[in-house]
């Protein structure tokens, strides 16, 4: 039997655009109570607080906040994410440590920070890698890095939470969303590109986050029928 989220707290990072967006949606249409931490307001009536994540204990602080204003928290879904595509010696090197930042360390904090309500619900926590999570590609040394780096992170906490808390690893392909606007030319998907879109995505994340105490999702593999970057 799954589990009801109406009246849940979900504090989705990166809420505010693309897959965050989708996943707020969603979570509101199911009765829940989504809660966004983001640098830009989040659509209209939705809860959240102004953060960069790339600070770490500024997200600690901002994940501390959102559970003492919606009375605890029942998931988190780190959506948040940013890539700056570029070879390694010409990516410099603030930019760099900021993907990997936002990427991996972020979703780290954003949890970390939550447990102690996460642990008293029984709740779920969904991280959001890639397929470059799980195939290394060229001029993507930092977001690479960062998404193989939330893989092995997300397998570790599940076999450290166990019986406590979900933990579900979800590894999507590309999605029709604002990702990959402020690319270089030759970064960006070409006019023939197969992507997916973010509401299907989103709602592998529900289906995750629904999952009763005791039966967890690890994880996902959610992408395009053709997606070219998985495996």
């Amino acid at each position: 039997m799954s589990r009801d989220l109406n009246g849940s707290a979900i504090l989705v990072t990166g809420g505010s655009s693309g897959l965050g967006a989708a996943v707020v949606t969603a979570v509101a249409k199911a009765g829940g109570r989504p809660y966004v931490i983001d640098r830009q307001a989040p659509a209209d009536d939705v809860p959240w607080v102004e953060c960069d994540l790339a600070d770490t204990r500024a997200a600690e602080a901002a994940t501390r906040r959102i559970a003492e204003q919606a009375g605890g928290i029942d998931g988190v879904v780190t959506a948040a994410g940013m890539d700056v595509p570029g070879r390694l010696a010409d990516v410099p090197g603030e930019t760099w440590d900021r993907i990997v930042a936002v990427d991996l360390l972020a979703t780290a904090a954003v949890i970390r920070a939550a447990l102690p309500w996460l642990e008293r619900a029984h709740g779920t926590v969904v991280t959001v890698a890639s397929t470059l999570g799980v195939k290394a590609v060229s001029d993507a040394t930092a977001y690479c890095a960062a998404k193989f780096g939330v893989v092995g992170f997300t397998r570790a906490l599940a076999a450290e939470l166990a019986g406590s808390v979900g933990v579900t690893l979800l590894v999507p392909g590309g999605m029709r969303t604002a990702f990959f606007d402020d690319r270089d030319e030759r970064y960006k998907p070409g006019p023939d590109a197969v992507l997916n879109d973010p509401a299907d995505t989103a709602a592998a994340v529900l289906f995750a986050l629904s999952q009763p105490p005791g039966c967890a999702v690890r994880e996902l593999v959610v992408c395009a029928e053709q997606e070219s970057s998985y495996p």
